[in-house]
């Protein structure tokens, strides 16, 4: 790991670091809405942004045309894309812009502070520990154990796009989430060489609320793998 390297992964952990009472009060635990609406990301956008900028948002029914989007800040673009197994949504991806690249665009209060992808899976885990806990108390205890993998995003597409487990069983024998990202700041001067379409890109793969609960209540295993091929399973029944 080169100098460079260490730091940005020291400041990547620092700013992960911050936890959820900190957050703005709108985004303090939100329900996150259904992982096959277009609402999905838009959420994803304004928590990520901490921005009231409204994206316009499309949620493509095949990868190769996921795999090939970039957002754009003016009007702002994001785009979404929804991996299913045999009984339902199990990931959803979504692309969205960074918050120094909306500031960029409309102003300095038009975004706040960054944040990252496990933040998000963490309010999903919250919601599952909550909506379980009416029904199901015992799945509502291993649901609040799951531990959110503070995986630090990428900066390479072909990384983001790469073949990942959104949970597997872990040492410590609980079961674990990734939440695989990108992030290229737009004021990020190591990758100002690089074309502008490629920069101020944040990309989250996340777990949805019904997978988790479905791992909770032991309905499925953990260890699903994701990937981004062609023939991607991104309709229902289309596994």
């Amino acid at each position: 790991m080169t100098a460079t390297d260490r730091i940005r992964h020291s400041m990547y952990f620092a700013l992960t670091a911050v936890t959820i009472w900190a957050l703005p009060a709108s985004a303090q635990n939100p329900k996150l809405p259904d992982p096959t609406s277009p609402d999905f990301c838009i959420a994803v956008q304004y928590i990520l942004a901490d921005t009231e900028i409204e994206p316009i948002n499309e949620i493509f029914d095949n990868m190769p045309d996921y795999r090939h989007s970039k957002p754009s800040p003016n009007p702002l673009m994001i785009y979404q894309v929804v991996t299913y197994d045999e009984v339902g949504p199990i990931v959803v991806s979504c692309k969205v812009k960074t918050a120094d690249h909306i500031r960029s665009e409309y102003g300095d209060d038009a975004a706040g502070e960054q944040r990252y992808c496990p933040e998000i899976t963490r309010m999903l885990k919250e919601q599952a520990v909550a909506e379980l806990q009416q029904w199901n108390p015992d799945a509502a205890e291993v649901a609040r154990s799951f531990v959110i993998d503070e995986t630090e995003p990428y900066m390479m597409g072909s990384s983001y796009l790469s073949d990942f487990q959104s949970s597997y069983l872990g040492e410590d024998g609980l079961i674990h989430f990734s939440s695989p990202g990108l992030q290229t700041n737009w004021d990020d001067w190591l990758i100002w060489i690089m074309p502008n379409r490629v920069r101020g890109q944040t990309y989250c793969h996340l777990p949805t609320l019904a997978y988790m609960k479905r791992l909770a209540t032991g309905t499925t295993q953990p260890g699903a793998t994701i990937t981004t091929v062609d023939d991607a399973p991104t309709t229902p029944g289309n596994n």
